[in-house]
């Protein structure tokens, strides 16, 4: 595995192998984020090879001082939120100045669904209210960041998260009450197996 500083250097120079290189080892960070915003994995392949394209294009205003994979990141997450505003997909919900308390609810249920279960929840929220989401809880952008990269107050950023995170825990509960009901009706040996 060949240094990404090495690997940076030959993408400058538009080696085809370092391109490769690059590709190859941060395809699965930089698609972990595409689905994230995608609603299926095709869309996020595009995302993907469009973000890349991007980052080969751009990779001269790499700031070598800071790290490459948040760099990397960050045009991914921009790349996905153009491929979403082409289609016309990020409709954002009005403008809030507070955010409501969504209530304590189940505290457990989150224990009783598995990530992968999480992430799918999470692809089936609305486009805007996903792009929020992702934006401030998995990239870690703030309100006002959020809201000067969608051209959006942040209001409607806030706004948005909140509903978001309504809808998630209404799922999560739905889910984490149907996999501890799946697992009652399983026979002792299965479920036990299952909880494993």
């Amino acid at each position: 595995m060949q240094d990404i500083a090495n690997i940076i250097d030959g993408c400058k120079q538009w080696k085809r192998g370092s391109q490769e290189e690059l590709y190859r080892q941060f395809y699965g960070y930089a698609m972990a984020i595409c689905l994230r915003y995608a609603n299926h994995k095709e869309e996020a392949v595009e995302m993907l090879n469009d973000g890349f394209l991007k980052i080969f294009t751009h990779i001269s205003t790499y700031d070598t001082s800071r790290p490459f994979k948040s760099w990397l990141a960050r045009i991914m997450a921009n790349t996905a939120i153009d491929h979403l505003r082409a289609q016309k997909r990020l409709l954002f919900a009005e403008d809030i100045n507070k955010v409501y308390d969504l209530g304590s609810g189940n505290e457990d249920a989150l224990d009783k669904i598995s990530v992968d279960e999480l992430l799918k929840l999470v692809q089936e929220l609305p486009p805007a209210y996903k792009t929020v989401f992702n934006l401030y809880v998995m990239e870690g952008f703030q309100h006002q960041q959020i809201a000067d990269m969608l051209g959006i107050s942040e209001g409607t950023s806030k706004s948005n998260l909140f509903k978001a995170k309504r809808i998630l825990k209404e799922k999560i509960e739905k889910a984490a009450a149907y996999n501890t009901n799946e697992k009652k009706d399983l026979p002792p040996q299965v479920a036990k197996v299952k909880n494993e």
